[in-house]
């Protein structure tokens, strides 16, 4: 079985650390997250994989090439103005003669794929839908189903009075190649909005695969952070990782979770407090404390500063004894604080020639 990431999105609500890169590409623990995918893919046997690219699509093509370095095989539909999620789907059309799978490209799970594919041949269904509870699901698709599981209604955004259920749309699905007739070439089209409830108003059969497992969608920074933290804690729990050679002072003291790239120096008396992933090349200075943040690759911390959950994108520079606290997200080549002297490409904040979505909030 084949499978679709939709990974076209622009990730606006990711900003800034989706200004210069692709939200597919965001480190975890300091590997793209499409990696994360791909491996999850995987894990249920799934080794065929389509990706849907629009923004940037040449820093994924350049990091996974054919896929055979990560053991798939990948191939890449590009398109041209963005066409919604049933509209990339769509246009991938040439490549699908069989049942398939589409993940949406912000959606980390450990929902069981191989499961869920067994009820859909079960149920003969056209569509499966990945369902998952959550407190608000105003902000999502909420499905309805009846009591053998087939849906019967799909609200996309309802207001609360609208509510039924906190059962939500996961961004997961089983599609039938026949589901791909509801859809217009070339044309802007979601399943959300113009898919699902056309297809049950048309009675075909649709059901719900829900569990209550891991799940969390990456579009917002303080998600992107809950889910490294989240990783940390289930795949390190106490201890500390170091996926390359580097420097750590005898003198500083680390406490996991912690992940720590390749060529990162932790100089004496420092403080690494996790759950913290260093990206390779970060540089601590003495006296540094870092707790609950993530670092990109090449970072620079001066001395005594301080970062408490917070997140920085590549190539930031934080100065001596300066505070970047909780919540707060700095995008690529950001400097905060003072310091004598500026690793190459970082610019000193505030200035006019930095975009204001290259910080916040």
């Amino acid at each position: 079985m084949k499978a679709i990431i939709l990974a076209g999105g622009q990730a606006t609500r990711l900003r800034p650390l989706s200004c210069n890169t692709s939200k597919v590409m965001v480190p975890v623990l300091n590997h793209p997250f499409l990696e994360h995918l791909i491996g999850y893919l995987k894990k249920h046997d799934v080794n065929d994989i389509i990706l849907t690219l629009s923004h940037r699509p040449e820093q994924i093509r350049t990091y996974f090439g054919d896929g055979s370095k990560f053991g798939v095989k990948i191939s890449y539909v590009v398109e041209d103005l963005p066409l919604g999620s049933a509209g990339a789907v769509k246009n991938a059309e040439e490549s699908l003669g069989s049942p398939f799978i589409v993940l949406n490209g912000d959606i980390f799970t450990d929902l069981d794929l191989t499961a869920m594919v067994s009820l859909h041949r079960e149920r003969k269904a056209r569509m499966t839908i990945a369902l998952t509870p959550v407190d608000n699901p105003t902000i999502y698709g909420v499905v309805e189903t009846d009591s053998q599981g087939r849906v019967k209604c799909f609200k996309e955004k309802p207001r609360w009075e609208e509510v039924t259920t906190n059962m939500i749309n996961a961004g997961v699905y089983v599609l039938e190649p026949e589901i791909l007739d509801y859809i217009p070439s070339e044309v802007f089209f979601t399943f959300e909005r113009d898919i699902f409830p056309v297809a049950i108003e048309g009675g075909q059969i649709i059901y719900g695969y829900p569990f209550e497992g891991y799940w969390i969608d990456i579009g917002t920074p303080e998600k992107y952070l809950k889910l490294n933290h989240d990783l940390l804690r289930r795949y390190f729990s106490k201890g500390v990782e170091f996926e390359n050679e580097g420097f750590v002072h005898p003198t500083a003291r680390i406490e996991g979770p912690v992940v720590i790239g390749g060529g990162c120096a932790v100089d004496k008396n420092c403080v690494i407090k996790g759950p913290v992933a260093l990206g390779p090349g970060c540089q601590i200075a003495e006296g540094a404390i870092v707790e609950g943040a993530l670092l990109w690759r090449d970072c620079k911390i001066g001395k005594g500063a301080k970062l408490k959950n917070c997140t920085l994108a590549f190539n930031c520079y934080v100065g001596d004894e300066t505070e970047i606290l909780d919540n707060c997200v700095l995008g690529d080549n950001v400097m905060i604080g003072e310091g004598n002297k500026l690793p190459q490409g970082v610019r000193v904040w505030p200035d006019k020639s930095i975009e204001a979505n290259s910080i916040s909030p």
